[in-house]
């Protein structure tokens, strides 16, 4: 890997992982109000670290790592391709041991309670039960604005680096080779937000492992459709629509843990699998390839 690679690696996780660090001696956890700020501001620490280098170091334009409109209509599959594969999770994490259908929405309740204090969660409670039918309607529309609005900005705090700077400096990898690479570094970012809880509050440590195996299996789909749109900031609105919609995967669901269900636990990674396979063999016989577009991104 090239020296720019390393010195944009250290620096993101120097002041990541050093962020979460002073936050740990502080006292501050990752968790309700406060925690869900610092974790924005985590977030955002892989697109300042490639800002800082690029103007300070490298002495490039910014835009060079792929921000620019998306400038095709797959944009479009991309956008809400996550929410359907949540939802796909559903009848993957019924199988699991332990794991059953809940119409009254208890497992989602129960997991709330995990993360937020129980004023909050007796909130969400009475909005999913005010719903009624239109619920899985709402979530669907939410998800798709968030994720094209405010979680895209924090997803781009992220995807500067991830499917924008590492995937220009790694194409000589190709497209697959790339995912595995980036995936795995991604995933292991995140190492003190799942040991915080984040995630997987019930395992933080296995959890470490389970985020970098999820990161992997993530990383084709925001590599491939960041190269056919040609924009880094169609995988920061798949990235922002991942995070508002993750919940749909175990809204009715009840039993099982966080290392089985969810698109974060087993099912999601059967789940994800499944769409990874499928989109190589679309991509063999698309005449418009990965590896093909790499060569010019």
């Amino acid at each position: 890997m090239s020296k720019k690679i390393y010195q944009a690696i250290g620096l993101t996780f120097g002041l990541s992982w050093g962020l979460a660090l002073v936050a740990k001696l502080c006292g501050v956890v990752f968790s309700g109000n406060m925690g869900f700020a610092l974790a924005i501001v985590y977030m955002f620490m892989p697109a300042l670290s490639v800002f800082i280098l690029s103007k300070f170091v490298w002495k490039v334009k910014v835009s060079e790592w792929g921000i620019r409109w998306p400038k095709s209509k797959l944009f479009f599959v991309a956008w809400p391709i996550f929410i359907v594969i949540a939802a796909a999770c559903i009848p993957v994490a019924l199988m699991m041991p332990g794991v059953s259908y809940s119409p009254g929405m208890e497992g989602i309740i129960a997991k709330y309670m995990q993360v937020m204090p129980p004023e909050q969660v007796a909130q969400v409670q009475q909005q999913i039960t005010g719903f009624g039918p239109w619920l899985i309607l709402i979530i669907i529309f939410q998800s798709l604005v968030a994720g094209i609005t405010v979680n895209a900005i924090a997803g781009f705090g992220e995807e500067l680096m991830w499917r924008g700077f590492l995937v220009k400096e790694l194409k000589k990898w190709g497209w697959i080779k790339m995912s595995v690479i980036i995936g795995f570094i991604w995933g292991l970012w995140h190492a003190p937000l799942i040991i915080q809880g984040h995630n997987y509050p019930q395992h933080p440590y296995i959890g470490v492992l389970m985020m970098i195996v999820w990161c992997i299996l993530l990383t084709p789909y925001l590599i491939y459709f960041t190269l056919r749109t040609r924009s880094v900031i169609t995988a920061a609105v798949m990235h922002g629509t991942l995070n508002a919609s993750a919940g749909l995967g175990i809204l009715w669901l009840v039993g099982g843990n966080d290392l089985l269900v969810g698109i974060t636990g087993l099912a999601g990674f059967i789940t994800l699998f499944i769409f990874d396979l499928g989109l190589i063999i679309y991509d063999k016989k698309s005449k418009i390839k990965a590896d093909e577009l790499l060569k010019d991104y």
